[in-house]
């Protein structure tokens, strides 16, 4: 990823409670920019309405219209401005457009309280020993190879550590996967910390679980989000970062899964680094 890709982020103030951000087209996967980018800008713009520099805990936002490329605007609205906790929300639209991205969101410092993960991660291969979702199919599959969507083919680097190939016609189980993910260009702080907001964009890939169960004969569809939460947990450091996400239900034309990130490079052993869940609709890609 060049570092124009997560400029993507960057807001700039444009009048009282008014920014503006530049989404670029690599962030476009089959009809609209990847979710979890729009979080990451929303967030970004509820930071700098609050003024505030505590970190972002949790931020939930609904997908009521579509947010396209290229210039967008964001309202950001203080709903509490509080020394160790703020909230605030915030709406990020196409330029003129009604409605986009909803979300209010939690950032907090440190307090004190109490310390356990109940979660496990998966025990799966590492990266380098994974295949990366830019490979192409092999000739034997007889899969016909598409050219790789920019955001994974130029932003985000996925490996499969868990679950079957799109092409793979073996018999499924559990809706559930596992895949390890990095940027080409980490966007890094400057304590050498992953930019959390980054987790955002990791977050938002949930489908794969979904897909896993059905198998490669539904293929053709995409999920859009219609919500997002996702609670971050302290710092992650740059490089590989595990996502693991289960899908508990598909009805209706909707389906609802969640996702776990962690940081292999935690003392002491993996890290739990953020926790996330959404519904998605289904839609054929024409």
């Amino acid at each position: 990823m060049g570092a124009r890709a997560w400029e993507s982020t960057e807001v700039v103030a444009v009048g009282p409670g008014a920014f503006r951000a530049t989404i670029g087209p690599e962030w476009v996967l089959a009809m609209v920019p990847q979710g979890g980018l729009v979080a990451a800008i929303a967030a970004r713009a509820m930071a700098a309405e609050l003024e505030t520099d505590l970190p972002l805990r949790a931020i939930h936002g609904v997908f009521a219209g579509p947010v396209p490329d290229g210039d967008v605007d964001i309202g950001a609205h203080v709903l509490r401005r509080g020394r160790a906790v703020s909230q605030a929300r915030a709406e990020v639209t196409g330029v003129g457009a009604a409605s986009g991205f909803s979300a209010v969101a939690v950032f907090g410092g440190d307090r004190q309280g109490f310390a356990f993960t109940a979660l496990v991660p998966p025990e799966v291969p590492d990266p380098d020993d994974c295949p990366s979702f830019r490979d192409p199919p092999p000739p034997e599959s007889g899969w016909e190879a598409h050219p790789t969507w920019p955001f994974w083919g130029e932003v985000l680097d996925g490996r499969a550590a868990m679950g079957h190939a799109p092409w793979d016609d073996s018999p499924r189980g559990a809706a559930e996967v596992a895949n390890w993910f990095a940027f080409d260009d980490p966007p890094v702080l400057a304590d050498g910390q992953l930019d959390p907001l980054a987790l955002l964009v990791m977050a938002d890939v949930m489908p794969g679980a979904v897909f896993e169960r059905l198998g490669p004969r539904e293929q053709g569809w995409f999920a859009p989000s219609i919500d997002l939460s996702v609670h971050l947990f302290g710092h992650a450091t740059p490089g590989w970062i595990l996502g693991h996400s289960k899908a508990h239900h598909a009805g209706d034309g909707y389906a609802s899964a969640e996702m776990a990130l962690w940081d292999p490079r935690g003392e002491g052993g993996p890290k739990l680094v953020a926790w996330a869940a959404q519904q998605m609709f289904f839609t054929k890609i024409t």
